[in-house]
């Protein structure tokens, strides 16, 4: 049987694990990072990579050595990569999901499969309820009880996906089911297109007067890993990484209603059904039953037919948008290309993988017009954190750049994610950050501390005239750590009274602050900054997401700060705090 087409994500996962297994294994760290650095090339090449590769067409592509391109070449021509089946050859398939566990890294990773043989999670579950882990050195009884912990999490959200994982596959399935000579209309579904933080699995609507076709065709996708059920109209298949994708084949005229019925989410289609009975109509997936039913082409027609207007996929929760529908105050939400330019981005100062001119190139070629550098704080070692001395070395070293590089269109923000220290106070002193252009304040330690102590905590770091905004509220890590126990209401009104915005870390990992808060923080006034926390030029497009997730939250293009055009933004960063 040859091999299922190579895929960009197949070359991206490859060089990635490639380096995880070099990491383990003690190779020279240049060699590790070369790899990660080519994962990352990889995914974020605007043009065709894997047909690039395949025709030994990758020398013009900056940062793939000679060694990498021939890889490359190998694996999109043939399926495989001798050298990765090698490397990979002494490891079960299990192996792997130890990287999914908070708190374990390559090195303990490695330690725990050369002492203890440990080659999956229900091993390394075992061996600590054994206690053989706790007896390792470097480990002890406290990480043991974590790793229990990050095991039970694991488990908890077994079969949820993040939604950027979930919407990369998506979008090759859309390409697929598109490229059907039968397909009329083709929409994502359910929760992903809701734009909620996790997702459980993919739905698909396809319009057709061929539907048998179309579902033979999802059936036989390349990427179908199993088939769970296939009929005449419905398909449902599973993907590599367990991931459960159901197609729905429907004729043109259902597929408003089918579109509607299967992105959800629950709670609004019952509000939405109830109103259609109101009007003397019954509503299912299939259409309307009664007398005098409308004729409905597209969703806007649904929702004009029952007295509403058109709600945005994202706002359908059941929470006041069908109010807000009938009344026609739904708000106009933010559009992704609206954004301007965005603050909380880290460099090879601290933990980034790219250098402040790969990241300024990346913005620009992105569209930004500025674009903010904020390293970690010396509280952070573990990811770098800059002392005083090399943070005024990087505030130079971004002024220099302006004027060497800036224009009235583009130009860089310097600023630090400044620690909040466990007393509220923060890790470099007035006088510094008075010489930054922003700083970000966030929570990288301390976590369990209590409800209150925590709340007080930040509002104390709010409260100081220097912290333009407020990084990742709760330190969640979706999927993987809970956030810590923070009272929403009580920074938000604390937002809104000393002028502090909250970022939207867009991140996928975390998506922090939560939707459900935002429409709040909207209407005290609190402004919102959609920041990606990029760690590489590819981390940047985040903010595709956390577009989504502000019309999730109900956002305006008036209440995102990194909205604002560079001249604004200037303006605005050089008012005093109580003034913005």
């Amino acid at each position: 049987m040859p091999p299922a087409p190579v895929t960009r994500e197949r070359l991206v996962e490859v060089l990635e694990e490639i380096a995880l297994l070099l990491e383990i294994q003690g190779e020279n760290p240049f060699k590790v990072r070369a790899y990660r650095q080519g994962a990352e090339i990889v995914a974020g090449h605007d043009g065709d990579i894997v047909a690039l590769a395949r025709e030994q067409k990758l020398d013009g592509i900056k940062g793939l050595g000679e060694a990498l391109r021939d890889k490359l070449h190998e694996l999109a021509s043939t399926g495989r990569l001798e050298f990765h089946e090698k490397l990979r050859a002494g490891y079960p398939d299990g192996f792997f999901d130890l990287f999914d566990l908070e708190g374990l890294g390559p090195k303990k990773i490695a330690a725990l499969h050369k002492t203890l043989g440990i080659g999956s999670i229900s091993d390394l579950k075992s061996a600590c309820e054994t206690h053989q882990v706790a007896e390792l050195p470097g480990f002890g009884e406290k990480t043991q009880a974590k790793i229990l912990l990050a095991i039970a999490r694991r488990n908890q959200h077994a079969g949820e996906f993040r939604l950027d994982d979930a919407t990369i596959a998506a979008e090759e399935i859309l390409d697929f089911l598109r490229s059907h000579p039968d397909a009329l209309r083709v929409s994502v579904a359910g929760s992903t297109r809701r734009a909620k933080e996790t997702v459980h699995d993919l739905d698909f609507i396809v319009a057709t007067s061929q539907p048998a076709a179309l579902t033979g065709h999802f059936a036989s996708a390349p990427f179908a890993t199993e088939v769970i059920a296939h009929g005449d109209t419905k398909c449902s298949i599973r993907l590599a990484n367990g991931l459960q994708c159901d197609l729905r084949a429907v004729s043109n005229d259902q597929f408003p209603f089918a579109l509607m019925y299967f992105t959800g989410s629950k709670e609004h289609n019952v509000a939405i059904r109830s109103r259609a009975l109101k009007q003397g109509w019954s509503l299912n997936e299939y259409g309307f039953t009664g007398d005098d039913v409308p004729t409905v082409r597209d969703e806007a027609d649904l929702y004009r037919a029952l007295g509403l207007d058109f709600v945005p996929p994202e706002l359908r929760e059941n929470r006041g948008e069908i109010e807000a529908a009938d009344a026609g105050t739904l708000p106009r939400l933010l559009e992704w290309e609206n954004l301007r330019g965005t603050f909380h981005n880290h460099s090879t100062a601290s933990d980034g993988k790219a250098s402040i001119d790969e990241m300024a190139e990346a913005a620009r070629e992105l569209g930004l017009q500025y674009l903010g550098i904020s390293d970690h704080s010396k509280s952070s070692p573990q990811a770098n954190g800059l002392d005083e001395d090399r943070l005024n070395a990087q505030i130079t070293a971004i002024a220099d750049w302006n004027r060497e590089h800036g224009s009235p269109h583009f130009r860089l923000f310097a600023g630090s994610e400044v620690d909040i220290l466990k007393d509220g106070s923060l890790d470099f002193d007035d006088s510094l950050l008075a010489s930054l252009d922003f700083t970000v304040a966030s929570v990288h330690n301390a976590f369990t501390l209590d409800e209150d102590a925590m709340t007080r905590r930040i509002i104390r770091a709010m409260e100081n005239p220097h912290v333009t905004m407020l990084g990742h509220l709760t330190g969640r890590l979706l999927l993987r750590r809970d956030g810590y126990a923070v009272n929403h209401e009580k920074i938000i009104d604390c937002a809104a009274a000393t002028r502090t915005v909250i970022e939207l870390n867009c991140n996928p990992k975390r998506f922090d602050m939560d939707w459900r808060w935002w429409h709040r923080a909207r209407d005290l006034g609190v402004l919102c900054s959609i920041n990606p926390d990029a760690h590489s030029t590819q981390q940047l497009q985040f903010l595709k997401f956390g577009a989504s997730i502000a019309r999730k939250g109900w956002l305006r293009r008036q209440d995102v700060l990194n909205t604002r055009s560079l001249p604004d933004i200037e303006a605005w960063l050089r008012l005093p705090k109580d003034k913005r």
